[in-house]
């Protein structure tokens, strides 16, 4: 059984393919259209996913995609006709769900010549959420949680999944949502652009929470675990908000009303200086949101009394509330997969078709997130071998060499300042650069956040780098000894290793840490014990390979972006490229 999974016409578009119950390839739109979470019909993602598979479009059994406009219908024709919101949000949303429900239609124009006879399957948007979470996860029983903007009318769901199956109990409709207070108040604070919601997350270890009353007046906690927001403070429900969804970079319309600026004082404009309040409203959102999450999530402990938990939606990409899980709730035990939001309803859609045609099978866990495109050697070396005259007017050495010495000449780099980087295998599935698609730094050094920014990054001088660590030194360095694979959970730095890796450690002591295992990905945990072996730190600083881009795919991308910046080393694969001058 061959099944096709589908986020399309919305941001993060992304597919992935479903083998009679094994993931075989996933990847989101951006990283081949090279557009920042790029939205509508993931052709090239699709065009990848049948190629790894080494399969045609006709040889697709069922095709998957995460969502079901016809979900909710009366409920949403009741709202229509009680609150009689601005008739263009009707128009714009009947438009974008004729989209989702022509898939076949699409696939025959983006294919042509290509015949598909596969069925196809709408699955409700926050099933596909916890679907994606709980169907690869290592449970056997658990509570499941979506929570985001909006899907299919509705920002958040909850029930317990068991085996093969899921029940959804009880969810938030529209307009009610805790991803679009977030997203209101990342725009108040002057952080326009989609997905901006990590920057305000970033920036509220430097605040502290002065406006809880003023966030308690806008969201409201309910007796069952829900919440409710108080709209006279938004503009969603009833006023035509521009969203963009399709062919290009997604953009959302101011979210939040003028009763929030006579609330909180003026929005900050985009560009303008980060004062003292601006990170104390940053401190308070990220409070607010969390006083939810854990309010919800104490309520379904009590009510399921299972220690596990699969969480999902654009909400669970929080890895701070993700962090304080076991602290603040009885949960002993929680997976969110490496792509939680949009993008991973792709695979949420595909396993729920699955275990559904199956009879409940599940005989798939995600352990890693290296599920997207691979290069050859022979790829990489007719690349070098084309760009030679440009490598050698760049001042450029290549070399290849075996593992042992690439890892020893790398691990060495890092140690003596170096910035580089690390193109390894399969592209990671999720926005999270995971060792294989990675800029590398050392952590010991307080300087080297600058370094990065200087000559590569240039971004915000609030935003944390992130620690990857072997998996066996976690206890040591973290407050935690959990799985943390995909860099979704921050934990605090021990208080005694913080001056050792300041670089990593954020200005409240804590880190957005990724475990790495052998088994997982021997070269990357291989590279991390030869740098503990120099410099007594089983830690590197990952960020993303990419300069203000998607992550890059291809050697190409690599090579490029490595040449435009001020990188000092590039590896691919077994080549060590280094600057001479």
């Amino acid at each position: 059984m061959i099944i096709l999974g589908l986020n399309a016409y919305h941001a993060d578009s992304s597919a992935c393919l479903v083998q009679n119950g094994q993931l075989v390839a996933a990847a989101e739109e951006e990283r081949f259209r090279r557009i920042k979470h790029w939205a509508g019909f993931p052709r090239l993602a699709i065009e990848y996913c049948l190629q790894e598979a080494k399969i045609s479009l006709g040889e697709v059994n069922h095709i998957a995609i995460n969502s079901n406009p016809k979900t909710n219908l009366l409920r949403k024709t009741w709202y229509s006709l009680v609150t009689r919101p601005d008739w263009r949000i009707i128009i714009d949303r009947a438009r974008n769900a004729r989209q989702r429900m022509s898939i076949a239609d699409t696939l025959s124009k983006e294919f042509p010549g290509q015949s598909c006879s596969a069925t196809v399957h709408h699955i409700e948007h926050h099933l596909a959420h916890v679907a994606s979470s709980f169907f690869v996860c290592p449970f056997e029983e658990a509570v499941v949680l979506s929570v985001d903007g909006f899907g299919d009318f509705a920002s958040a769901a909850w029930g317990v999944g068991k085996g093969g199956s899921i029940s959804l109990e009880k969810k938030v409709f529209f307009p009610h949502s805790l991803g679009i207070f977030y997203q209101a108040m990342t725009q108040y604070l002057g952080f326009p652009h989609y997905g901006d919601e990590y920057k305000v997350m970033g920036l509220a270890p430097y605040g502290q929470p002065e406006f809880r009353c003023e966030m308690e007046t806008i969201v409201r906690k309910q007796s069952d675990g829900a919440f409710e927001l108080a709209l006279e403070f938004f503009r969603h429900h009833n006023q035509k908000i521009e969203y963009k969804w399709n062919n290009g970079i997604p953009v959302i319309g101011q979210l939040f009303a003028k009763p929030l600026e006579e609330l909180l004082g003026p929005a900050r404009k985009e560009g303008e200086p980060l004062e003292q309040k601006h990170k104390d409203m940053a401190r308070s959102v990220q409070w607010m949101y969390e006083e939810a999450l854990f309010h919800l999530l104490n309520k379904l402990h009590a009510r399921y009394r299972l220690d596990s938990l699969a969480l999902a939606g654009g909400c669970a990409m929080n890895s701070v509330a993700n962090g304080k899980i076991y602290a603040r709730t009885p949960f002993k035990r929680a997976y969110i997969q490496s792509a939680a939001g949009d993008a991973g309803g792709a695979i949420g859609a595909a396993f729920s078709v699955w275990c559904t045609l199956s009879g409940g099978k599940r005989n798939f866990v995600m352990d890693h997130a290296y599920w997207g495109p691979h290069f050859s050697m022979a790829n990489i070396e007719t690349l070098l071998d084309a760009e030679a005259l440009r490598l050698g007017q760049a001042g450029c050495r290549v070399i290849k060499v075996t593992e042992d010495l690439l890892v020893k000449q790398t691990a060495k780099a890092i140690a003596d300042g170096l910035v580089v980087g690390w193109f390894q295998d399969r592209m990671e599935w999720g926005p999270r650069a995971l060792g294989n698609r990675s800029i590398l730094g050392d952590p010991r050094r307080d300087d080297m956040k600058d370094i990065l920014n200087l000559k590569i990054k240039r971004r915000e001088s609030f935003r944390p780098f992130a620690p990857s660590i072997v998996r066996e030194a976690v206890s040591e360095w973290f407050e935690t000894d959990d799985d943390v694979p995909f860099m979704m959970k921050v934990f605090q730095v021990r208080e005694n290793k913080r001056t050792q890796i300041p670089t990593v450690t954020h200005v409240d002591g804590s880190g957005r840490l990724q475990t790495v295992c052998q088994k997982v990905n021997p070269r990357y945990h291989r590279l991390l014990k030869e740098f503990e072996s120099l410099t007594h730190v089983p830690i590197i600083l990952n960020t993303s390979f990419n300069e203000n881009e998607p992550v890059v795919c291809q050697p190409q991308e690599a090579l490029d972006c490595f040449l435009r910046t001020r990188m000092d080393v590039l590896v691919l694969g077994d080549h060590y490229i280094e600057r001479l001058s």
